[in-house]
């Protein structure tokens, strides 16, 4: 059947087995470690704390390491995952020291679930773009990520959208590696949105009218950044941000999975996603297998991302100035 489907080649389409069990969660720290001294001697040295972690909330710093689990060395031939194995949401004891021959001290975590984990992650790296992105334009620009078109997303970017992204200049709108959903109407009508007049408080400050009476607007000229793995609704949001003429959009084009599927459940518990419903661009064209189209394309280097780079990025900020500065 997945043979079938992809003879078909229409996007969004597949099939997946009837659901099991997966055993008991394993659980997680927030810490990632050397891959060098796991290689070469077995052992686990801490290199990074995910903020907001069980391990950052403990105390776990960078530099230290993880001893024993539970009074269970660590070691070559030990399985940190099997460690933590059914351990989300129970007590944890970590022993961590100076050195790898360290007895070290005792800390007491709660293991979240990788789900958790991931967002916390996810975070970090939004916190930490958003904080480049701050940097290499002078204070000028602001930076927001969405990494889907959910409810969830919008309710964060309401979030993101925050004091400080107001008070830049411009605000950079990244979705790369987004996979879709629904709800680009409504994340475009926050950007396209367009001031008219203020309000002022007696005794208080200047202020937008939209923010003033409830409604979320940026009022902000912006960029947008995708690339090849910004799918489904990603798409639909870059093809009405162009038409409807909010900004530059740079990177590569996008996958050109572009149309609407629903679930149907076969007698074993199987589930075949088959094609719906068609798109079509503001030009009547069908949207499916045409990737969408960048003003500025800037293609990543393979592996660049292991020094820090993002070209991408380094580029969506250097458009976003030039059109403040013309």
């Amino acid at each position: 059947m997945a043979l079938m489907v992809g003879e078909l080649n229409a996007s969004h389409s597949g099939v997946n087995p009837p659901g099991g069990s997966s055993g008991p969660p394993v659980g997680k720290l927030g810490l990632r470690f050397d891959p060098g001294e796991i290689e070469s001697t077995g052992m686990l040295k801490v290199v990074e704390v995910i903020p907001l972690s069980p391990a950052a909330i403990a105390g776990v710093r960078p530099g230290e390491w993880l001893i024993s689990v539970d009074g269970e060395r660590i070691g070559r031939a030990v399985n940190l995952d099997a460690l933590l194995v059914a351990k989300v949401g129970r007590r944890a004891t970590l022993r961590l020291g100076a050195s790898a021959a360290d007895s070290g001290r005792e800390v007491v975590v709660r293991p979240v679930g990788t789900g958790e984990e991931k967002a916390l992650l996810y975070r970090a790296w939004v916190e930490d773009r958003r904080a480049y992105v701050a940097k290499i334009s002078n204070g000028r620009l602001g930076y927001v990520h969405l990494p889907d078109m959910g409810a969830g997303t919008l309710a964060q970017l309401s979030v993101d959208l925050d004091t400080e992204n107001h008070a830049r200049e411009g605000v950079v709108i990244d979705i790369r590696n987004n996979n879709g959903g629904f709800i680009n109407a409504y994340a475009l009508d926050i950007f396209g949105r367009r001031p008219y007049l203020s309000m002022q408080s007696r005794g208080g400050t200047v202020a937008p009218a939209r923010s003033q009476l409830g409604q979320r607007a940026l009022e902000r000229p912006t960029v947008l950044l995708v690339n090849q793995h910004s799918l489904s609704d990603a798409e639909d949001f870059t093809e009405g941000y162009r038409t409807l003429g909010m900004g530059k959009v740079v990177g590569e084009p996008t996958a050109g999975w572009i149309m609407y599927t629903s679930n149907f459940a076969l007698l074993d518990g199987s589930i075949m996603r088959i094609p719906s419903t068609l798109i079509t661009g503001a030009d009547g064209k069908n949207m499916e297998l045409v990737p969408r189209s960048v003003d500025v394309p800037v293609r990543r280097a393979i592996g660049e991302w292991y020094e820090g780079k993002d070209t991408q990025l380094d580029v969506a900020v250097k458009t976003l100035l030039a059109a403040l500065q013309s």
